[in-house]
């Protein structure tokens, strides 16, 4: 964490209060389950973090045991973990930002407390050529998993109240780190069941990356707050009354959709605020002490109350009650439509379900001794997790893969299918007959042929459905390939596939070293670890071993290497022509310092001297414009150094940007527009409407004569009165392209005209 040099005016004094209140209230937050001598171990906790961090200031220029507090109050708060947890989260930053050591930790708190702290700890030190500190530091975390689950639910509590004081850091810092956070931590936290939590990352990822639509749908949910309720309060009127006759207590709660999802929602169906009209949320909560049969039958009596008065979506009926989600998330959801012709979402659950709704399992977990299993379904997952990571990856495993394997455990969306005896079976959406082999046990898997789904013959590449009974037929001639990776979906299966592949692909690896470095040597070239990770990008390949194992299996010729030394020379020459310009590749992995110098070299001493000035620098500094999302003049954007082709510019909006921050914070720099420089972009605009005779017309007058911008294509097609269109145009920024929009949208019969990115450079 940065730190601030201190203001001129600091009341020490009324800091050391504020420190006190919060340590007060931390204890009166956990006192319900202290025992013993946990109160005296916490209060050793808080003076030792205090004594720590006694010299720190975050950057808001407040004392920096601010935080560690913080993240324990939302630990016992807002997750429910007990005194292990609060001790973790007090010393959390003590061995990564102070002289205390992890063997200090243990000696004054113990062997648990001092594996939580570790796994926190992030590694330092400098990184081989290619390789991600960020994603290096987030296996290590992981890998902790393996010994004590508590260890990600501190991380979340840490990144929950980094992403609440968010405000103090400089831009791309926010940038970073909200990505990080919706790239990994909202869907872990998901995972974990913990929604109140992810919610709020949500929220706060789109409040710093997209600021002016956060800003504005939060004021049409303000400016919408009145009709809103007056709607709720009516829809729910009849159903209280039917709740109460029917002897039911209940809560009912009536809710918005979350900014975030309502524009996840705006933008997938590429509609405007006021045409999304299932934003409300209804949720009836009812109270039971009875067993879990009681509670589901209370819950599907409410829903009849419910549809008694309004028609229900058949579409839209989900029951988390009869099959938890695998977090042990219970609920049961339709989309019924209100008397004024609003779809509402009604949420039905009992006062146990919606605790575990908010908080997760994690709430509910009692850490006694050494007992630290978890109640539930969610053990499941933890299980299968912990053997993702100790089956194919582990310490050796390259740490990017690591991250992909692992978000691949972070599925949102379940199937639930049956074996022939009628065992239920819970894999993540899209699951193939080949995944569920793989789940029933890995000897099925590698010799799976076909499988039987209600009796008809299947391929293994089958997509499972919920509700289908399964029966896997065996061959002993059956064997993996490498098709299967594309086949299966599940970590599980991915590992196993590749744990039956490793033997084979060694053998050809090894050939295909052994092939380049004879191949390299005819050319006069050595094989270095640099020109290694140079020839993995040049052909696309993920890792050096993927690289070698296609030169072995004969997938890349070896001729193909003349290529590639022609066009390394082509770009040193480059670099010699422009006085060595061009950031060496060893400038591309480590910390940055190295092109933070380059960049101060081209700029001089100017305040924005780490900032690539966009069009100024085009003949200093090889640099794109990336075709993933088409960025223009006016754009807010990022830099990113790529291995072999230079810097990248990305919109902060990139489909692509979130994972590029987490996995390579260390390779984004910012990047602005230099003014006053004439360039043409490349945009595109999507046009939706009523068809009528002229309308082409009067858009290309308006595109060509009024605003004189030259077309590259343009696509119309009606279809019973409705025209869709798009556009591919050259613009000069993006107040340009809003002045287009503007008269767009004045045209008789257009409805609907919105920028798109992709495929801008497809035929």
């Amino acid at each position: 964490m940065e730190q601030l040099v201190e203001p001129l005016t600091i009341d020490l004094e009324q800091e050391r209060k504020d420190i006190l209140k919060k340590y007060r209230r931390l204890l009166r937050t956990a006192k319900p389950f202290l025992k013993d001598n946990d109160a005296k171990l916490i209060k050793k906790a808080f003076y030792t973090s205090v004594d720590a961090h006694k010299d720190m200031r975050r950057r808001s220029g407040e004392p920096y045991i601010y935080h560690p507090l913080a993240v324990a109050q939302i630990v016992v708060e807002e997750i429910g973990l007990g005194t292990t947890g609060i001790v973790a989260a007090l010393l959390h930053d003590v061995v990564e930002d102070t002289d205390m050591r992890i063997e200090d930790i243990e000696r004054l708190f113990g062997k648990k407390v001092a594996k939580i702290i570790d796994g926190l700890t992030k590694i330092s030190g400098r990184f081989e050529y290619g390789s991600s500190q960020q994603a290096e530091n987030f296996r290590k975390m992981l890998l902790t998993l393996s010994d004590d689950v508590r260890v990600i639910l501190v991380k979340l509590a840490d990144r929950l109240h980094n992403m609440r004081t968010l405000d103090s850091m400089p831009r791309d810092k926010q940038l970073k780190i909200a990505s990080e956070t919706i790239f990994i931590y909202a869907p872990l936290a998901h995972r974990l069941g913990l929604y109140s939590i992810k919610s709020e990352l949500e929220e706060l990822y789109l409040k710093y990356t997209e600021p002016q639509e956060y800003r504005a749908i939060a004021r049409k949910l303000r400016e919408t707050k009145g009709i809103r309720d007056r709607f709720i309060a009516k829809f729910m009127e009849p159903i209280a009354q039917d709740l109460e006759s029917a002897g039911l207590n209940f809560i009912l709660k009536g809710r918005p959709k979350s900014i975030y999802s309502i524009w996840n929602k705006m933008k997938k169906q590429n509609k405007p605020f006021e045409e999304i009209y299932d934003l409300f949320a209804i949720r009836i909560v009812l109270e039971s002490s009875a067993e879990n049969d009681r509670e589901k039958a209370i819950c599907w009596q409410a829903y009849s109350i419910v549809t008694d008065h309004y028609k229900p979506n058949p579409d839209r009926l989900k029951d988390f009650l009869s099959t938890p989600r695998a977090n042990g998330y219970q609920s049961l959801h339709s989309t019924v439509m209100s008397k004024s012709g609003q779809w509402v979402e009604v949420q039905i659950r009992t006062s146990r379900m919606d605790e575990i709704a908010e908080k997760g399992y994690a709430a509910h977990w009692k850490y006694k001794g050494n007992d630290t299993k978890v109640r539930g379904n969610i053990e499941q997952w933890i299980t299968q997790v912990r053997e993702t990571l100790e089956n194919g990856f582990g310490d050796k495993t390259a740490a990017i893969e690591f991250l992909d394997e692992f978000r691949s455990n972070l599925f949102n969306e379940e199937v639930f299918v049956f074996t022939p005896k009628g065992e239920l079976k819970v894999l993540q959406s899209g699951a193939t007959a080949l995944d569920f082999a793989f789940d029933i046990h890995s000897e099925v898997g590698a010799h799976c042929m076909a499988a039987k789904v209600g009796g008809i013959l299947v391929p293994i590449s089958y997509v499972l459905n919920n509700g289908d009974q399964i029966e896997i037929i065996t061959s002993s001639k059956q064997k993996p390939n490498e098709d299967w990776l594309r086949i299966v979906v599940t970590s599980k299966a991915r590992a196993r596939i590749k744990d039956f592949l490793k033997e084979d692909n060694r053998r050809y690896e090894t050939d295909g070293r052994q092939m380049v470095e004879k191949k390299l040597k005819i050319l006069g070239m050595d094989l270095t670890a640099e020109v290694v990770n140079q020839l993995r990008a040049f052909f696309e390949c993920k890792t050096a071993a993927d690289f070698f194992y296609r030169i072995g299996k004969g997938y890349i010729q070896l001729d193909e290497l003349k290529r590639f030394k022609r066009d390394k020379e082509a770009k040193e020459r480059k670099a010699t022509d422009t006085g060595n310009a061009t950031p060496p590749a060893s400038s591309q992995s480590g910390d940055g310092k190295t092109l933070t110098k380059f960049l101060k070299h081209i700029h001089g001493d100017r305040a924005d001297s780490d900032t690539l000035l966009i069009g100024d620098d085009m003949d200093k500094i090889d640099y794109k414009l990336a075709v993933c999302c088409n960025p223009i003049a006016g754009d807010d954007v990022f830099g990113f150094v790529t291995i072999n082709e230079g810097i990248k510019i990305h919109r902060t909006t990139c489909p692509n940007a979130a994972e590029l921050m987490s996995k390579h914070g260390n390779r984004i720099i910012k990047a602005k527009w230099e003014s006053g420089k004439d360039e043409a972009f490349l945009a595109g605009l999507y046009l939706s409407g009523t068809d009528r005779v002229g309308l082409v017309n009067d858009v290309t007058r308006i595109i060509s004569n009024e605003l004189h911008i030259n077309m590259r294509g343009l696509t119309i097609d009606t279809k019973d009165g409705v025209f869709n269109g798009d556009i591919k145009l050259y613009v000069q920024d993006t107040k340009h392209l809003d002045i287009l929009i503007g008269k767009l949208e004045q045209v008789e019969g257009v409805y609907n005209v919105q920028r798109f990115d992709t495929n801008l450079n497809g035929k």
